[in-house]
């Protein structure tokens, strides 16, 4: 008889193959099952061979495989697929065996399974993995939500497999309740879109308004890659830069139209439903739906004439250094005040700082700049915002001069920096005291009497005049319509 496993895993896709094999380096028995039995077969016998992972052939075998109690994991596509496999462990497994969904699902879903699944007298665990295939094969960032009584039953084997930083704390712990985990790698995506934004408009800037070649531009990334801006980001921007087939540069065959798989716009979206402004991502997200446009924008360059790339003021180098550490700063403050938010709605216990930790290493975002977003948390687990820490605040400032001046020298020479002025304008909008809203809150009113408090008055008490001298007293909250 057979040792009994530790794990199982369905889906074998190269995320699942890999995250197995880390398992299996750390000594855990890993029972696998794919829908199509070929590359099961092909798995265990090629890259798993030797190992301690074992083939199963269907979901009564993988079951019958584990310990208990039970852990299963699915790494499968988001979506129904998930719904399907779950209604056909449910039947096979005992109370306390655990369902973890390991894939890219929309937090609402999971929020849906996490009580389906409670109900049945099984766990939940929705954990978000980032770090892409490298990742999974040798150290992910996990980001794991659900039933909390699931934790100490996978905590072993997750934190075993996390990356770790410096200190060997794992980027791995408990996030909340039901949909948290899920939410938390959501909105790791939704700034992971921003991110690669305001590199490709600090590309942009360069290599047009600037004129820098291939070799000048990854010496750049590789040089801000040696300071505060050192991410992995950064870091692969600096090597695509340089990369070369039959002594061409790749990047330059690339078509720029940019794909997306839906997590940014679903950050955007909550975003919305929160009330939480991220407008940053939005704008990554437009961005690349805009680029997609590719034979239309073609149409439109003849037909309105292309954006010039030499414009009459240029920004340095060290500018646009400052406008994208800025709009980075900016765009992580939405992000943290997007998942307070949803703390807030969702009753989940959020600890920041470890979630700053979590997306420290192993994760697409992995920067030196995490650390400081951990510092602050640690230091005031109650900021309400990051551009309110002293040490952000103070590099906000430094930075605003060239912030400015870059995004000044771009709209004034037709390049497209959606990010960096997005950025600029919710830093403006946020330390202003008072904004045009009121006159958007008379337009309101004098239209469809939605009344608006005043500021003379305590908040909570609306008004509504008598506008035309004919609208009367009834206001828009007194009816259903």
């Amino acid at each position: 008889m057979r040792q009994q496993a530790d794990i199982g895993l369905i889906g074998l896709a190269v995320m699942g193959q890999n995250l197995v094999l880390n398992m299996a380096d750390h000594g855990y028995t890993v029972a696998v099952y794919n829908r199509t039995q070929e590359r099961t077969d092909e798995f265990v016998a090629g890259a798993a061979a030797g190992t301690t992972v074992v083939g199963t052939a269907d979901l009564e075998e993988l079951v019958a495989s584990l310990s208990k109690p039970r852990k299963v994991m699915m790494l499968i596509r988001a979506g129904t697929a998930v719904d399907t496999v779950i209604d056909q462990l449910i039947p096979l497994l005992d109370a306390g065996d655990v369902i973890i969904d390991a894939g890219n699902s929309l937090f609402t879903d999971s929020i849906r399974r996490a009580h389906r699944i409670e109900e049945a007298g099984l766990l939940f665990v929705g954990t978000g993995i980032s770090g892409g295939e490298e990742g999974a094969r040798h150290g992910p960032s996990l980001m794991p939500g659900g039933s909390g009584a699931a934790w100490p039953l996978v905590k072993g084997i997750f934190q075993d497999v996390a990356a770790k930083l410096e200190d060997g704390t794992p980027c791995c712990d408990w996030v909340g309740s039901d949909g948290a985990g899920h939410f938390t790698k959501m909105v790791h995506n939704g700034i992971e879109y921003g991110d690669m934004q305001l590199i490709a408009e600090a590309y942009h800037l360069m290599s047009g308004a600037l004129g820098m070649g291939a070799a000048a531009l990854s010496d750049a990334f590789a040089h801000w890659n040696s300071e505060k801006l050192e991410s992995y980001l950064i870091e692969i921007t600096s090597e695509i830069l340089k990369y070369r087939e039959n002594d061409r540069l790749v990047l330059d065959t690339i078509l720029d139209a940019a794909g997306q798989k839906g997590t940014g716009k679903w950050t955007v979206i909550a975003s919305m439903e929160l009330g939480s402004p991220t407008p940053l991502v939005a704008e990554a997200v437009y961005a690349r739906m805009l680029s997609s446009l590719k034979d239309l924008r073609v149409e439109a360059a003849a037909v309105l004439g292309a954006p010039s790339t030499t414009p009459a003021e240029t920004p340095d180098v060290s500018d646009i250094r400052s406008a994208l550490y800025a709009s980075k700063i900016v765009s992580y403050a939405q992000g943290f005040m997007l998942l307070a938010a949803a703390a807030d709605t969702h009753d989940w216990e959020l600890d920041f700082s470890s979630i700053a930790t979590m997306w420290a290493g192993g994760t697409i975002i992995r920067s030196a700049f995490l650390a400081e977003i951990r510092r602050a948390f640690q230091a005031d687990p109650e900021l309400e915002n990051l551009l309110l820490d002293e040490y952000f605040s103070a590099e906000v400032t430094d930075a605003e001069g060239g912030w400015r001046r870059t995004v000044g020298a771009a709209v004034a020479g037709s390049l497209p920096v959606p990010a960096f002025a997005s950025a600029l304008a919710f830093y403006d909008g946020f330390r202003s005291e008072r904004l045009p809203a009121n006159l958007i809150q008379a337009q309101r009113d004098y239209f469809g009497a939605h009344t608006y408090e005043r500021v003379d008055e305590p908040r909570g008490k609306h008004f509504h005049p008598n506008w035309t001298g004919t609208g009367g007293e009834t206001t828009a909250g007194s009816y259903q319509a």
